[in-house]
């Protein structure tokens, strides 16, 4: 956790290269939580699992630091900022998305790539989706049904995927889908299945 946006090194190996152009250090890793930490722990700035202590934290040019950043020369994409309302305040994407891709519920490998077109449209609508706290989408049974894997490329090769459950048109970080977000993956499924 840097700057209180929690990230995680969770982003996929992708058969391009990855560009991690590093800029100014963004802070260090104070604390390593692996074999410390209590369950109970609250996690600080500075706080890493696994990252050892004194690990630097590093900007990756052209992209937002509330997107990704970079440690040890891996990327790390964000997962919890409790200060973004929307989709594209958690994920600033804006021309930063070479593809999208679905993915294999099974392997995890791509098996589709969006349109050009979709996948501005996607963007597009994504962008101004509200989140809402993931606990309250679990407690309403948001999270259940039939799923599919978004894969998120950006320009630099960096790639991280995203869970949608189309059966309540919600994604895994506390963003319900409009319409329009529905429609689009619901055709770009249907291109799979030709």
């Amino acid at each position: 956790m840097i700057d209180s946006i929690q990230y995680e090194h969770h982003y996929l190996e992708s058969e391009n290269p990855v560009t991690i152009e590093t800029g100014k250090v963004l802070g260090k890793v104070t604390y390593k939580m692996a074999d410390k930490a209590c369950s109970n722990h609250r996690l600080r700035n500075g706080d890493a699992a696994y990252l050892e202590e004194g690990t630097n934290i590093y900007e990756i040019k052209g992209y937002p630091t509330s997107l990704v950043v970079a440690a040890d020369n891996l990327a790390y994409v964000v997962d919890t900022n409790w200060k973004a309302e929307t989709a594209g305040e958690l994920y600033p994407l804006d021309k930063l998305v070479k593809n999208i891709y679905m993915n294999s519920l099974e392997d995890g490998e791509r098996i589709h790539t969006f349109s050009q077109a979709s996948k501005d449209e996607f963007l597009s609508a994504f962008y101004n989706l509200e989140l809402e706290h993931v606990q309250s989408l679990v407690n309403k049974g948001k999270l259940e049904g039939n799923r599919v894997f978004l894969e998120i490329e950006l320009n630099n090769g960096i790639s991280f995927r995203e869970l949608y459950w189309r059966d309540s048109n919600t994604f895994h970080f506390g963003a319900i889908g409009n319409n329009e977000i529905k429609e689009i993956i619901n055709e770009e499924i249907l291109k799979i299945k030709k």
